[in-house]
């Protein structure tokens, strides 16, 4: 801190402790009761650039003056402004020339690192430290699931499965999803997002976990297992909207969402990359047990750090509080949901349409996309898994520029319907394209090619539909998304389930052209009914 023609002062020693004060620059010994030995004084002169750096030892024992203190999120500071008895500083006369012209000065005093009061991962706003925490969870949502889908050809030669019995085990997984989107929107919009991510969380690293034992078991108790864990993994979405739509203002809104999907990428590319790996080394059960267990971890993490709104931090610095809370909607809890009203308006449906039209595409490369690389393009598990890394690798860094650029559009004044339009139209209109590309290409690197373009083009819906909940109803962001991927996930099922049917009668083309279909209907109804205004209060 700067006092007008005042100088600063900086002592910093080991456990990041911090102390202002306006002083005499001759009474710096005054402070040295609170500062340890092993501490050095540094006095920057703002008007003529001089620093000094004293050891603390050259300080006396006794303070002077009175003190305030107040509290910090970072650092916890001390006040003191206090006129003082003048004492000489033992060294060079340079000190002299740090006299300010009224005798009074300001003095920072910092316990920790000399080149800043805390580490940097602490200084992270909180509401960000939220979003990271979303973001591992959606990582590890990713990783429960997709392991599946490499799992699946090595468990469908040892159980003696065929093409329709897989596509029954990969839709399996839709049962449960379907089950929990409306009621963990509702939930979480009544009790708060923390107790129902972290349920979901908990629930589904048990049914990964236990995914082996049910195969062994039976294919029906297969089915129900993965069942299972779509109900925890149903929940996931809902909670984590409705705790962003209380955590993060409108203007980081596209950014922290990206930045939360882009982990359930992330979480394919971790998931497609290692299982391969485990299933070589330690057999397919492997993949199941290990990722499951990593769910414990995060669990403690955000049982710790996490809180469903600001209003229930006790850590929240004032400033981040109010920048949260500033023009936003009411903080209380949902106690009766507007059925009627919701599904009264237009912008409502779409959003329920066009994520039916998304997802449809978007999960038949999520569980058949190593099956396409292993049948079509002759490649064996490793480098089946490998590749497949490609395309979500692409999702999970344009999704990040598609929210970069979402925001800054807002900014610089574009309207949020206009800029909500824009990234859908991309998130559509480039997987369509580079679908119908896959017939006319020669190579397996052109095909994986135009995968990865079509999936690195879709992860601009994050900035588009998937950031439209909180637009227009921030208070019944949890029930809307559970809503809108209710249609999503029923896209899911029909489309994972009518792969299998499609591919024992027909071709890879007739499954691309299926979902090139819906992606232009899907265009051209959020083209015609969206919004980016708040429609529900």
């Amino acid at each position: 801190m700067l006092a007008g023609k005042g100088c600063e002062s900086l002592v910093r020693g080991a456990n990041a402790t911090t102390f202002y004060g306006k002083f005499s620059t001759r009474t710096a010994r005054q402070v040295a009761p609170i500062v340890p030995s092993s501490a050095r004084l540094r006095i920057n002169c703002h008007l003529n650039g001089v620093t000094l750096m004293l050891p603390a030892t050259h300080l006396p024992k006794k303070p002077r003056g009175q003190w305030q203190n107040f509290g910090s999120p970072k650092v916890n500071r001390t006040c003191a402004y206090y006129k003082s008895e003048e004492f000489d500083i033992p060294v060079e006369a340079a000190v002299e020339s740090l006299n300010p012209e009224d005798g009074s000065g300001e003095v920072a005093l910092v316990e920790g690192n000399v080149d800043g009061a805390a580490p940097w991962w602490q200084q992270l706003p909180k509401r960000w430290v939220v979003v990271l925490l979303c973001f591992t969870a959606f990582l590890l949502c990713n990783m429960d699931r997709v392991n599946m889908s490499i799992a699946i050809l090595p468990m469908s030669k040892e159980f003696g499965w065929n093409s329709a019995t897989v596509g029954l085990i990969q839709s399996s997984f839709f049962w449960g999803y379907l089950m929990t989107q409306i009621v963990g929107g509702i939930w979480a919009d009544k009790v708060g997002g923390k107790l129902v991510l972290g349920f979901g969380v908990v629930w589904w690293s048990i049914a990964t976990i236990l995914t082996p034992v049910a195969a062994k078991i039976g294919l029906p108790f297969l089915l129900m297992m993965r069942a299972f864990m779509g109900i925890g993994e149903g929940v996931a979405m809902p909670a984590m909207n409705n705790i962003l739509s209380k955590w993060i203002p409108v203007s980081e809104r596209s950014r922290a969402l990206a930045l939360v999907y882009s982990g359930m990428y992330m979480g394919s590319v971790t998931g497609l990359a290692l299982s391969p790996v485990l299933i070589n080394r330690f057999g397919w059960p492997s993949v199941f047990y290990s990722f499951g267990s990593l769910g414990t971890i995060w669990f403690a993490l955000w049982l710790k750090k996490a809180y469903s709104s600001p209003e229930h931090d006790p850590e929240l610095s004032p400033q981040e509080k109010k920048l949260i809370m500033s023009g936003s909607v009411s903080k209380e809890p949902v106690t009766v949901i507007p059925w009627k009203l919701i599904l009264s308006k237009p912008p409502v449906w779409a959003l329920i349409i066009s994520h039916f039209c998304h997802n449809w595409g978007t999960f038949i490369l999520l569980t058949w996309m190593p099956t396409y690389y292993n049948q079509v393009l002759k490649f064996n598990l490793t480098e089946s898994g490998l590749l497949c890394v490609l395309p979500w690798l692409t999702m999970a860094v344009f999704a990040n520029i598609g929210g970069w650029i979402a925001d800054t559009l807002v900014s610089k004044g574009l309207s949020i319907t206009t800029v909500r339009k824009i990234m859908q139209s991309i998130g559509f209109l480039g997987p369509a394209f580079f679908l119908t590309q896959l017939s006319n290409v020669k190579t397996p690197a052109m095909a994986v090619l135009c995968m990865a373009c079509s999936q690195g083009s879709d992860a601009f819906s994050q900035s588009g539909l998937y950031s439209n909940h909180q637009d227009i109803g921030p208070r019944y962001a949890g029930v809307l998304l559970g809503l809108s991927n209710t249609a999503g996930v029923l896209a899911g099922v029909f489309g994972t389930a009518a792969t299998g049917y499609i591919l024992q009668r027909g071709s890879w083309d007739d499954v691309f052209k299926v979902a090139v279909v819906l992606y232009i209907i899907g265009t051209l109804v959020w083209n015609l009914f969206s919004t980016g205004e708040r429609i529900l209060d």
